[in-house]
């Protein structure tokens, strides 16, 4: 009797032994693939160094050779961005490089979207993604169609506030055009004395779209009463913060891939305590440089607002007209801008 007590013992110690091994083999699974716990999923990029993958279920190994690409030999530490999420599955950026034209269809002296008819508009954009692509191959482009939707104004209108808002057939004939090349749409907001509280939820129904992005432009906030285009005006980090948040819930409240926002800026003052912008998982921040001019003084407009004060992502924009007015009287070509410090991985043309 005393020899069966002690086989059954020796088979039960054995059975207890297998099931603790089957159970560490499966948390050693959970811990090793790609979907990690609720505190894994707060991690930054630098974090996340020693680890294969995240909850995004993006390839993390991809993206952050991606943005360390971005930087372009950088060594400041500014770039890449420290302590910045990796974003949720479907992100274009930094796997894509975004090519946008840029206007308003009531305006032929806002940008290319008001001067040309739709077949013309998109013959001249994929001129202008070719020539992105050739200049660097490694990174495929995104046509993008950027419609200022709120337009600021010199006067005021109906409600008091000094913007004008685009009647839905106009922001449809945007979103048509874009669907004629498969390109994504930024629905850009002036708000002159309004506010990004008071408009960008007017354009909840279109920023519930997967395809429809953000763009907002600090030029024309007038926080201190001037007229638009009486002086240069400015949004806080708290403004920023308002539409991220924003996009961010309406993101996860459709199960959306991330949106982008653009921010426009090309002075010291357009932007106050940039320190202070939040990062989402849900959201991808680009700085767009805004200036016009020769190449010395956009270069420098770059260098002294977009890279000295990272945020995240960097765009530059280019004038086909307003660039050519002061000598040497030409555009900044692909390959002069492919130079900057970090890679601007959205370009826009107006």
């Amino acid at each position: 009797m005393y020899r069966v007590n002690t086989l059954l013992h020796k088979l039960l110690a054995v059975l207890i032994v297998a099931v603790a091994l089957t159970l560490l083999s499966c948390n050693a699974k959970d811990e090793s693939g790609k979907h990690k716990t609720k505190t894994e999923k707060n991690k930054s990029l630098d974090e996340a160094d020693n680890e294969e993958a995240t909850v995004t279920d993006i390839d993390t190994a991809a993206y952050r050779k991606k943005v360390e690409a971005l930087a372009n030999g950088d060594t400041t530490g500014r770039w890449p961005v420290k302590h910045t999420p990796f974003p949720l599955d479907g992100a274009i950026l930094p796997f894509k490089r975004i090519v946008a034209f840029y206007g308003n269809m009531y305006s032929k002296r806002m940008g290319v979207l008001g001067e040309y008819p739709p077949k013309e508009l998109w013959r001249m954009l994929k001129s202008e993604m070719h020539k992105w692509e050739l200049v660097d191959p490694t990174t495929p482009v995104q046509p993008a169609i950027h419609y200022i939707a709120t337009v600021a104004q010199g006067s005021p209108q109906k409600d008091g506030f000094y913007c004008q808002r685009m009647p839905d057939r106009q922001i449809d004939s945007a979103l048509n055009i874009a669907a004629m090349g498969n390109a994504i749409v930024f629905l850009d907001i002036q708000v002159g004395k309004s506010t990004v509280m008071n408009e960008v939820p007017r354009l909840e129904k279109y920023l519930k779209m997967p395809k429809v992005h953000l763009g907002i432009d600090p030029e024309f906030s007038m926080k201190e009463g001037q007229a638009p285009g009486k002086k240069i005006g400015y949004m806080d980090a708290s403004d920023i913060n308002f539409c991220s948040d924003y996009l961010a819930k309406i993101v996860r409240a459709n199960n959306l891939p991330p949106k982008i926002l653009i921010v426009h800026r090309f002075t010291q003052g357009m932007i106050k305590n940039y320190k202070n912008i939040h990062l989402h998982r849900e959201v991808q921040i680009v700085m767009n440089m805004d200036g016009w001019g020769e190449p010395t003084l956009k270069f420098d407009t770059y260098k002294s607002y977009i890279y000295r004060e990272p945020v995240q992502f960097t765009g530059f924009k280019l004038f086909y007209k307003n660039d050519l007015k002061k000598a040497p009287n030409r555009m900044l070509t692909p390959e002069e801008i492919m130079k900057l410090k970090p890679h601007p991985i959205y370009i826009q043309y107006q």
